[in-house]
């Protein structure tokens, strides 16, 4: 896929959202996201394809709307933000609706596959601003990235899954 024909772009905040949902205490989904994120992506109209795609997500801006879960989350036990303040994406590869892309969570980075979809031809919003999006949708088995952290549940199971799905909508 040649990136001669893409048009580069600066992933914006307000209209981003990026994190994942996870089984807690085998009853329900818990969705986390980031507020705090950038990076830069291409986008080829002639090809409907991502060329590329690098961004960096600041694992302190993680929220759950639960003050108590999200330190929790920040702390060793899971992503641990004081040592690993950053977590990292960078594609890899795109062929139609799938990705490649080096996932990079605490010490460790993955190849993970994650379906691409919804890439927009470039539109001009009401303000001039030139937009386009796509959406990145995968899931990871946490423990491969050392998020280790877990406890057994006196009725069955566990209190957190293992397996994550993570969302990038662009």
């Amino acid at each position: 896929m040649s990136s001669l024909m893409a048009t580069n772009y600066n992933i914006d905040k307000s209209h981003t959202n990026i994190g994942f949902k996870i089984k807690y205490m085998m009853i329900s989904n818990i969705n986390e996201k980031f507020n705090d994120f950038e990076g830069t992506y291409s986008i080829d109209e002639k090809t409907n394809s991502v060329s590329s795609l690098n961004g960096i997500i600041k694992i302190n801006s993680i929220t759950t709307d639960d003050t108590d879960r999200d330190t929790h989350l920040k702390s060793e036990a899971f992503f641990n933000a004081e040592k690993y303040p950053l977590m990292s994406i960078v594609l890899v590869k795109q062929n139609a609706t799938e990705a490649l892309v080096k996932l990079t969570i605490k010490d460790t980075t993955r190849i993970v596959k994650m379906s691409i979809n919804d890439i927009s031809k470039s539109i001009k919003d009401p303000w001039s601003n030139i937009r386009t999006g796509f959406v990145l949708e995968g899931k990871i088995d946490r423990q491969d990235f050392n998020i280790k952290f877990n406890k057994i549940l006196e009725a069955e199971g566990i209190l957190v899954k293992s397996l994550v799905a993570i969302y990038e909508n662009i």
